[in-house]
């Protein structure tokens, strides 16, 4: 094992301590870049609401134009981040690993793209639709931007997140943690767990803004089935869930 005194070792140190140094830098440059476009950012954002967000505080403007900035910066800054851990631990990796993990990267940031965007695009209209039209007869619609702002970039980030599931699958059942038979297997209690995630991350309580979330979650679990079966072609095992349930 390698110690303190190993020169390879502080080798190592002294490249990871440069790689975050320049993840550093790049993440301080695009937030100064997001600092000038944070307006036309923030127009952005409340454009599905329609109308300006009021402030009720001294500094919940100046707040709420940090916050966007630095979401901002490191949304941008994380593939550069991802291309500097990729350089650092690819020397450390076989030929099979290095093309495993090659792919891993930009796929996993295409999957959260194109979740961020199905919020952006569908549920987040969909869900200020509901809520602004919400009794107007009592209620008076008037958010202000410390509720608004971390509502929505909220909702972009979990969506975002949920779409990760294929390629968090894919991976599991290449380790062998997990098959396609015993996912199919447990696809009742799958779809349960589903519907009770998309209630805590959906914002309202109607079932249409429930169903807008639960329904593409669900056939993304039934995608990752599909991918799994794929990732098990040729190990010729059993995962070891499904060892361990077999076991029992």
């Amino acid at each position: 094992m390698a110690t303190s005194g190993n020169p390879n070792f502080m080798d190592h140190l002294v490249e990871l301590r440069n790689r975050l140094l320049r993840t550093a830098l790049v993440f301080l440059a695009l937030f100064a870049l997001a600092l000038y476009l944070t307006p036309e950012l923030l127009k952005l954002l409340i454009a599905p609401y329609g109308a300006q967000l009021k402030v009720i505080g001294p500094t919940e403007s100046v707040t709420a134009w940090l916050q966007v900035a630095l979401s901002s910066a490191a949304a941008l800054a994380l593939p550069y981040a991802l291309v500097e851990l990729w350089a650092f631990v690819t020397p450390g990796l076989l030929p099979k690993e290095r093309a495993f993990v090659g792919w891993m990267i930009p796929a996993g940031l295409g999957l959260f793209v194109l979740g961020a965007a199905f919020a952006w695009y569908f549920m987040i209209p969909a869900a200020i639709q509901f809520l602004v039209g919400f009794s107007p007869e009592i209620f008076k619609t008037e958010w202000t931007s410390q509720n608004y702002i971390p509502f929505v970039t909220s909702l972009l980030f979990w969506i975002g997140l949920c779409f990760e599931l294929p390629l968090l699958v894919f991976v599991l059942a290449r380790l062998g943690i997990v098959t396609a038979r015993l996912l199919l297997r447990v696809w009742r209690f799958a779809v349960v767990g589903i519907v009770a995630l998309s209630a805590v991350i959906t914002p309202t309580v109607d079932p249409f803004n429930l169903a807008l979330v639960s329904v593409p979650l669900i056939a993304l679990y039934f995608v990752s089935i599909l991918l799994a079966l794929i990732a098990g072609r040729g190990r010729g095992k059993t995962g070891l869930m499904e060892k361990a349930s077999t076991q029992d």
